[in-house]
């Protein structure tokens, strides 16, 4: 059968989808891109939030104006089986987060004239080294080194959709980046849903820093860019670490959704504002010239104007340069969506444009930090519209952040990591020339 696949959400969802067409791929089916030629159409959802599942249920919709079969796999699935097969009589297949190992086992049974199939595994028993078939572009890689979570944030419903927190033996993650390595990569980016935490379920303590290092000895690989730092995981010896690796680079993902201390409690993080400022300045002291990403949470069941004023006040100071801010989104079986002093949507969407506003100034300064400074930059493609070649910096992950636009007399390939000298900031872009290949990538 021709198949196709669909992924959304976030990047630990399209490892998931990787590991499912390699599956397919070995079983015989021939994966095609075009979902118009495809006999069946695997869509890997989000569920996590409602915005997320709104898309998911767009998308399914959408596909079903193609003759092809709907498989269903991931968090919705999981989360709304019931739903989904009850209304949505265009979806013949529910794969749950327990059963991306029975992808093949789903298709077949449509193959063979099953009205019908339903794959909902016990949580926690995939096989999270599975082979890939890799849908990134080959110079950069995602590295899920764990799956799962623990950490029970009252507003969160990953742990009941993805299980408990279990990581990948260091081994297994060191051979997948060598083989990725040897096709290629140059950018890994390492991934899970608490990547601090890695190695203390099966290791009985943390071994990030250790994998780290390992990693950082592979030939071929120049960057390497860390996501989902949880904050109170971050300690000393993390820190040493990336200071003295040179091919980690300079950019941090640590969500903290908010500063307010009783928020925090409230949302069951653990950490509290003052510890949150000295984590951020002890990271700037030690690591110059870094970039911080997070992600925040506005209109929290009972966030006071005081306490909302006390997170922009904080965001103006900490100077985090990438931050994703999403109105609070009560999600059924969670403790939050129970909490009284839930706040109207215009309420938390006015919140939202107000921390957009700040963050945008953010940006503003640091692009104009970089004005005629030099930058590697990973190039990706060339923009035949606008004559010039495009790529991304340090400061730059796929999907979530910008661009560095430049124009080079030599010619530039895919991958090419070039020197790019910053002349002009246009609408929150970069542009500049290119001054030649980058004689040291990883700084």
């Amino acid at each position: 059968m021709k198949i196709a696949m669909v992924a959304l959400g976030c990047a630990k969802n399209v490892v998931n989808a990787e590991q499912m067409l390699y599956r397919l791929a070995e079983a015989g089916h021939e994966l095609v891109e075009d979902v118009s030629e495809a006999g069946a159409v695997v869509v890997n959802t989000c569920g996590f939030i409602e915005s997320a599942k709104q898309e998911s249920i767009d998308q399914i919709l959408e596909l079903a104006q193609f003759p092809c079969k709907i498989i269903v796999s991931g968090c919705l699935a999981q989360r709304y089986g019931d739903e989904i097969f009850s209304e949505l009589p265009e979806v013949s297949g529910l794969v749950g987060c327990g059963s991306f190992d029975e992808i093949e086992k789903a298709v077949s049974g449509l193959e063979n004239g099953a009205e019908r199939v339903r794959l909902m595994g016990e949580l926690g028993g995939d096989d999270l080294s599975a082979p890939r078939v890799l849908t990134s572009p080959p110079w950069t890689a995602y590295i899920k080194i764990a799956e799962g979570c623990d950490n029970r944030c009252s507003y969160c419903v990953i742990p009941s959709l993805r299980g408990p927190f279990r990581s990948r033996e260091l081994e297994d993650i060191v051979s997948e980046a060598q083989a990725l390595a040897a096709d290629g990569a140059r950018e890994l980016i390492i991934i899970a849903q608490d990547t601090t935490r890695y190695g203390l379920d099966i290791y009985g303590e943390r071994r990030l820093p250790e994998l780290l290092e390992r990693l950082c000895a592979i030939d071929g690989i120049e960057w390497l860019r860390l996501h989902y730092l949880y904050p109170e995981e971050i300690d000393g010896t993390l820190i040493d670490v990336i200071a003295a690796q040179p091919k980690i680079l300079r950019y941090l993902d640590i969500p903290i959704q908010h500063c307010n201390d009783r928020l925090l409690t409230a949302m069951n993080r653990r950490g509290s504002k003052a510890e949150l400022t000295k984590l951020f300045k002890q990271l700037r002291d030690k690591l110059p010239g870094l970039v911080l990403r997070t992600s925040l949470i506005v209109g929290f069941p009972g966030e006071t104007e005081e306490e909302f004023e006390e997170l922009c006040a904080f965001l103006r100071e900490m100077r985090i340069e990438r931050a994703g801010v999403f109105p609070y989104s009560p999600e059924e079986g969670t403790p939050a969506a129970e909490l009284n002093g839930q706040i109207p949507e215009d309420v938390k969407l006015a919140r939202v444009e107000a921390v957009q506003r700040i963050q945008e100034e953010v940006m503003e300064a640091y692009n104009a930090s970089v004005l005629k400074e030099t930058l590697t930059v990973l190039t990706e493609g060339y923009d035949r519209h606008a004559g010039t070649y495009y790529g991304r910096s340090f400061a730059d992950s796929p999907e979530v952040d910008g661009k560095v636009f430049f124009s080079s007399k030599a010619r530039v390939a895919p991958g090419d990591m070039v020197t790019v000298q910053v002349t002009e900031v246009m609408d929150g872009d970069l542009f500049g020339k290119a001054l030649g290949t980058a004689e040291n990538p990883a700084r």
